[in-house]
């Protein structure tokens, strides 16, 4: 697709306008294939979850939408545009997991800084402090910050250029449970207002509740697209949840009709097709209670879909 409505003075401002487009995208170092033939297209104002397990090529695929790689095969564009000309416009920003943070200077001090590099008013620090959760601990030394706010300071810093694209890597880690909350309605305010949100993260139930589409990246390559209920479909079959103290996983797994089988504590997750003959042992030949039938959750799929690749690792 090729974007004439795209201009620098109003990148993506036009309803349905491709956001990132990714096309036949291969890289390699040496004779590994990182990514390997992935075609990707986001619409602006969508957030998207892109998950996989480690070295499954989604750190290349994020390096290659912030132009600091080149494929070796196949084409990147953001907004129409190369990524490295859509960062020097200021239509990226990147929320990192670690770095990039003095921590000898506050966290008010930091954003001003920033601000002063983007050429930013000074309200647009205190804009960005508000819609980060900062403004409270604003004049508090960056080193003396937990985990969770360094991440905060570390949205509020890129919040600052008002990107069209912005790139997350677990960007809730460290936070507790009201701060991810937060985060996610600011940021899923953002997306209604036309921003564009590509996040990855191992807080799995967070891609279920927050994210338009999930992608699942297993050896580089797309095994999985769409809704959240799209993908979980895919992963067929139910769990049987029971309580069952002293239950060994090789005794659950020789179960038939079980495919795979958790302990946890006294109660086991037995996953497979054959849900109904599954409870019916487990009722009849074992002492489980509490047993209960549900149907498979973004986990289930994301270990059923790229259990290869983390056996391979």
């Amino acid at each position: 697709m090729t974007l004439t409505t795209v201009t620098e003075t109003a990148p993506g401002a036009a309803t349905g306008v491709t956001a990132v487009d990714l096309n036949g995208v291969v890289r390699r170092y040496g004779t590994v294939t990182a990514v390997d033939g992935v075609s990707l297209r986001i619409r602006a104002g969508e957030v998207v979850a892109l998950l996989g397990p480690n070295g499954a090529g989604k750190t290349t695929t994020v390096d290659m939408l912030l132009g600091l790689q080149r494929p070796d095969e196949g084409t990147v564009e953001v907004y129409g545009q190369a990524p490295q000309h859509a960062v020097a416009l200021g239509l990226v920003s990147a929320v990192m997991q670690t770095g990039g943070l003095l921590k000898d200077y506050t966290v008010e001090e930091t954003v001003r800084l920033t601000a002063v590099l983007f050429g930013k008013p000074r309200s647009a620090v205190g804009e960005a402090l508000e819609r980060a959760g900062l403004t409270d601990i604003a004049k508090r030394l960056v080193g003396k910050c937990s985990g969770g706010q360094q991440q905060r300071l570390r949205f509020a810093m890129a919040l600052l250029p008002d990107p069209e694209l912005l790139i997350l890597d677990e960007p809730t880690t460290g936070m507790d449970v009201a701060g991810r909350h937060d985060f996610w309605t600011a940021i899923r305010a953002d997306a209604r207002r036309g921003r564009t949100v590509i996040f990855a993260t191992h807080y799995l139930e967070e891609a279920d509740a927050y994210a338009d589409r999930v992608v699942f990246v297993r050896r580089g390559r797309i095994v999985a697209d769409g809704t959240a209920a799209e993908v979980k479909a895919l992963a067929s079959g139910r769990t049987v949840r029971a309580t069952l103290p002293g239950a060994a996983e090789p005794d659950l797994a020789a179960i038939p009709g079980v495919d795979r089988a958790e302990v946890r504590g006294d109660t086991v997750f037995l996953h497979g097709n054959d849900t109904d003959g599954i409870a019916r042992h487990l009722l009849t030949r074992t002492a489980a209670r509490d047993l209960e039938i549900t149907s498979r959750n973004l986990e289930d799929a994301f270990l059923a879909l790229t259990a290869d690749e983390e056996d391979a690792r």
